[in-house]
């Protein structure tokens, strides 16, 4: 009966079709006119392929699956795929196991129990005599590894850290990047293999060992204390990448491995940072690569991004800290907006830190409120309020209105009230306040937010020799469409109903606002040079 059976087994298998192949099904796929024709053609592939699961068919199980990963990446359920993977690891077989530990990745997350059923088949691939086998294991432990699966097989990663193939420590170090994070108590075993790495030649285990290092600063003081008698070992490679003559393998753009060099400079950064002993060590190569860093390339401003980063971030010289900034003002007139966009980002970030070397680019800045690009606009209005002081209150205050009256709408809240603020902090004079502040209501209109009315309303009663003033120049703006200025009709209503009969009055009739403004948005813009002098 067992061999009639197993004829009969083999029969119904020589008579079913052989399964389509994957580029088919991609070609029918693509074919489909329409979503419903696409969902008809995969649906009829998953339930076929569900047919051949049940039938435990091991021939053409690769295949299945590689077709339900390229189904489950267009959206659609291929979960039912799961146990077929796991399958597909513990064939003895690289390209079946390369589709298996493919769909585990794909498939399995750290939330599903099925993915604890993959831990011994892990185990036994991280012991292989197979250098690729070994990286397949280890790219899917840093996918999908939990806590407990970490726990398990932390003991096989830190070994390959210290085998002799650089593939694998590559691997390995990523691998125990990943545990790290899911299990932070597990740093102590690899410190000892993470140190040694620092001395490799190979540029892909270099980089794996420096974001290893990075991650564990980052999680654990100690480390940070430990790492920081590297230093001098980061700056030695450093130095070694900028010097280096031409390498094909590494070369981007006449730069040598940027992407190392980024990650150095990331790593120096957070060991610099409040240590004047480590400060002083990379002083000198940050202004080597400050100054020796090609920047007609998109890599080397990449680059000069990160090692201003580093400048601001630890205790560097002042020297230091105006090159860095510079460099920043030089992005600014980048053409390309992205880079025009984290310069000032950066220099919003670091105003506090090196006040009057960004004040040196204050023109340039200025000059970003008029740019196309609305991120780029907003940067530079935040970043104008923040480089307002007495002596530049006025000018600046003439480009932010330009700015309020030809703004987008969205900043029209935000600009009014920091106006405000800053004006309160810097004004020259009380006129030229109030001057200022029922510009910003005439402009900014019904975008103003209470607080601003409150205020100017107290500013208004507080200030008694400016009444009359002040109480005629409102009634000047109450001109045009006034329910486009409900705030400004609010200030005025009070201010006439209490000094109305100062409206008459001789003593401001010739008053002129203490500051012209700029009120024709043709005119040209910019500051009008003509200064002044009010009396407080």
């Amino acid at each position: 009966m067992d061999i009639q059976s197993a004829i009969s087994r083999l029969n119904a298998y020589t008579n079913m079709p052989t399964p389509m192949r994957l580029r088919d099904l991609i070609r029918q796929i693509r074919a489909a006119r329409t979503a419903a024709d696409e969902r008809a053609v995969v649906q009829k592939e998953c339930a076929y392929i569900r047919s051949l699961f049940r039938e435990e068919d091991n021939t053409w199980r690769c295949r299945n699956v590689a077709k339900l990963l390229y189904i489950h990446m267009l959206g659609y359920q291929a979960h039912f795929g799961q146990l077929e993977c796991l399958k597909l690891i513990a064939s003895p077989r690289f390209t079946d196991k390369r589709i298996g530990y493919l769909g585990s990745m794909l498939l399995l997350d750290e939330r599903q129990d099925v993915h604890l059923l993959i831990t011994n088949s892990l185990k036994n691939d991280l012991n292989s005599q197979t250098q690729f086998v070994i990286g397949l294991a280890l790219c899917t432990l840093g996918v999908i590894c939990s806590p407990e699966m970490s726990r398990d097989l932390a003991g096989e990663v830190e070994k390959l850290l210290k085998t002799s193939n650089a593939y694998v420590r590559k691997k390995a170090a990523l691998c125990a990047f990943r545990i790290i994070k899911k299990v932070p108590e597990l740093m102590e075993m690899f410190i000892p293999a993470t140190r040694s790495l620092l001395s490799e030649k190979n540029h892909g285990v270099l980089i794996t060992a420096v974001v290893l290092i990075t991650e564990m600063c980052e999680k654990s003081p100690d480390a940070l204390h430990h790492f920081k008698k590297l230093v001098s070992n980061l700056v030695r490679v450093l130095k070694n990448l900028i010097m280096a003559g031409y390498s094909p393998e590494h070369d981007v753009c006449g730069v040598s491995d940027p992407f190392l060099q980024v990650k150095i400079l990331r790593l120096l950064r957070l060991l610099g940072k409040n240590d004047p002993d480590a400060s002083e060590t990379m002083n000198d190569i940050l202004a080597q690569v400050a100054t020796n860093t090609e920047t007609s390339k998109n890599v080397g401003n990449a680059i000069l991004y990160e090692t201003v980063l580093s400048i601001m971030d630890i205790k560097s010289e002042s020297g230091l800290r105006v090159l860095g900034v510079n460099i920043l003002g030089r992005f600014l007139l980048n053409t390309d907006k992205n880079i025009r966009y984290v310069a000032l980002n950066t220099l919003l970030c670091t105003v506090q830190a090196d006040y009057n070397a960004v004040q040196r680019h204050r023109s340039t800045i200025v000059e970003c409120l008029k740019d196309p690009d609305v991120s780029i606009r907003k940067r530079a209005m935040e970043l104008c309020f923040a480089l307002v002081n007495t002596s530049n209150i006025r000018s600046i205050t003439k480009e932010l209105l330009i700015f309020l009256e030809k703004g987008d709408p969205e900043f029209k809240s935000q600009c009014s009230s920091n106006l405000f603020i800053s004006a309160e902090m810097y004004s020259p004079s009380k006129r030229w306040h109030i001057d200022t502040m029922i510009r910003v209501l005439t402009l900014a209109g019904n975008y103003v937010i209470d607080d601003v009315v409150g205020n100017l309303i107290q500013l208004i009663s507080e200030t008694s020799s400016l009444h009359t003033y002040t109480v005629q120049q409102l009634w000047k703006q109450l001109t045009g469409d006034l329910a486009a200025k409900q705030p400004l009709v609010q200030v005025a209503s009070w201010c006439i109903g209490e000094f109305g009969d100062l409206l008459n009055s001789s003593e401001g009739q010739d008053a002129s606002p203490a500051e012209d403004f700029v009120t024709n948005t043709h005119e040209k813009d910019g500051l009008l040079d003509k200064e002044y002098s009010v009396s407080r």
